[in-house]
């Protein structure tokens, strides 16, 4: 195995955490079963070694839950797990690349784009081209009904080093990913003080200082508007649409010119933070705004002090009542109205890779395509039905052929989905829906919302594109970004409770060049225009 001794160093592997591994001795990876010509079930079950993350809802042993002891019993492949939780699962799949003591295969692998080529570039991870071809039709056949995804796939050198996890929930515009952070105001309170949806910025302020004054949560408890800094879904840049290009989680955006800007080097982000400066000073935001963390952001918004806050879905914050509903972008005080769109989609390149010590590709090739049958992928992606000891997400209906979501009856889905899904390489598109499965309710809810609410104020045509970047590019990014992004970030937070943007922009400006913007940039476009052309 001389690209395992190419890969081995000093560390120790003694820490490693065996779950449901019965293996023949301390190897871990299997033996080699000179198998060839595959179909399942075998007829002798043989064993692969893999290590995974799971949640922490999950069992211990990943073949407790019922999709994996299903597959076992479909293809007489046993898999022996090493199964970690949160960071130790980072910590010790890079201990086992490192080490020289990998498994078969990382699934839910996690690695960033630069890890995947630089474990590629040590031959700690095999390109998966000729496996795709030869042994995995499933993954062929989405391929082949949204071709799209290969390229996202592909490396500039030509090859494949992961499988990826696909989920497709409308498209375009009305992906239900175009918007992270949905704006949710109390109508409750709305009603009780007499006073209309706001549907300018000017409205908005006024609204939160009529909560503010009201207190309609009693006891001085009311908190007219909360968010969470920087924190994706739960950041107020939903607002800052309606000052120019607006702003989103990686504060980038493509205009309908095709030209890549940094959302944070534009005037009309200048005149946002203004905005959000004066309803600091008017005490209309929480003061805990720019420090705390999710847990204490939902305590508050369970106790109902919240006139309005952001967040992906309201379900986990204000539950699903009829309390908050989603506010419509606001006109600025030019009357500019915009809807910025996140670069979201439901697509992560890395779900999966094999490593180089794998001695029966054929044989994982295609258990790993099995993930990507159509019923499997949506039992992998939300969970399974006829679990006699879990609540089920889906009841299976025999003559449609179809996995139904199932009523909840109040349980959290994605505390379920947990419990019970597996994740990891898979693809559910939207051809699926009324064949395959339905979608999920609280999938439809925000969708029929994203449509009614949100599309039509988008103006812009394009996001910016899930690129591979070269790892020269990589390199580039990751150093000018380390750099760049805590300087943007930090900034925005001061600016809105000092409301000192306008006398520092010009400052803020040259520091952006000091910190290399010009070329994050040329390299970002440069991205975009390969994957575009």
């Amino acid at each position: 195995m001389n690209k395992i001794i190419k890969l081995m160093s000093a560390l120790s592997v003694g820490s490693l955490i065996t779950v449901g591994c019965g293996g023949n001795d301390d190897q871990t990876w299997s033996e080699d079963y000179e198998l060839s010509d595959i179909s399942f079930p075998l007829e002798e079950e043989v064993s692969l070694r893999f290590l995974t993350e799971s949640s922490s809802l999950a069992p211990e042993d990943p073949n407790e839950k019922v999709i994996y002891e299903r597959l076992a019993e479909e293809t007489g492949v046993n898999i022996e797990w090493r199964s970690f939780v949160g960071e130790a699962f980072g910590d010790k799949r890079n201990l086992a690349m490192s080490s020289g003591e990998m498994p078969d295969a990382i699934k839910n692998a996690g690695y960033s784009d630069y890890e995947l080529l630089e474990l590629a570039n040590d031959d700690a991870i095999i390109p998966l081209n000729d496996l795709i071809d030869d042994y995995m039709p499933n993954l062929q056949s989405v391929l082949e009904k949204a071709p799209e995804y290969e390229a996202m796939m592909t490396a500039e050198d030509g090859n494949i080093y992961a499988f990826p996890w696909i989920e497709e929930l409308g498209e375009g515009k009305e992906s239900i990913h175009s918007v992270d952070n949905f704006p949710w105001i109390n109508v409750e309170w709305l009603d009780e003080l007499g006073l209309d949806m706001p549907t300018t910025t000017e409205e908005l302020k006024e609204v939160l200082i009529a909560f503010r004054d009201n207190d309609p949560a009693g006891d001085g408890q009311t908190i007219p508007m909360s968010f969470i800094i920087n924190h994706g879904g739960e950041d107020p840049s939903f607002l800052f649409g309606s000052f120019g290009l607006g702003d989103n989680w990686d504060h980038t955006v493509v205009t309908n010119d095709g030209e890549v800007k940094l959302t944070a080097a534009e005037d009309g982000y200048k005149d946002a933070i203004s905005f959000m400066n004066e309803l600091y000073e008017e005490e209309l935001i929480d003061v805990e705004a720019f420090e705390q963390d999710w847990p204490v952001y939902v305590s508050k918004g369970e106790e109902g002090r919240y006139g309005m806050y952001f967040t992906w879905d309201k379900g986990n914050i204000s539950g699903m009542n009829d309390t908050f509903d989603l506010m419509p972008p606001l006109e600025g005080p030019d009357g500019h109205k915009n809807v910025a769109r996140t670069n979201g989609m439901g697509f992560d390149r890395s779900r999966m890779v094999i490593t180089s010590a794998n001695e029966n590709l054929e044989l994982t090739a295609k258990w790993i395509d099995q993930l990507y049958d159509p019923h499997q992928s949506v039992q992998n992606n939300w969970g399974t039905h006829g679990d006699e000891e879990q609540q089920n997400i889906f009841e299976f209906d025999e003559s449609e052929d179809m996995l139904k979501h199932k009523d909840l009856e109040g349980t959290a889905p994605v505390e379920l989905r947990e419990r019970t899904s597996v994740g990891g390489p898979l693809a559910i598109l939207d051809s699926y829906y009324g064949e395959v499965t339905t979608k999920p309710d609280d999938a439809a809810w925000r969708l029929g919302l994203m449509e009614e609410v949100m599309v039509p104020h988008m103006q812009a045509d394009n996001i910016y594109p899930n690129v591979f970047h070269t790892v020269d590019e990589l390199d580039r990014l990751s150093s000018i970004e380390a750099d760049l992004i805590p300087y943007v970030e930090r900034k925005k937070a001061e600016w809105i409770s000092n409301g000192e943007v306008e006398e520092e922009w010009e400052e803020y400006l040259e520091e952006l060049e000091r910190l290399s913007l010009s070329e994050w940039l040329e390299i970002k476009q440069a991205g975009y225009d390969r994957a575009t052309e």
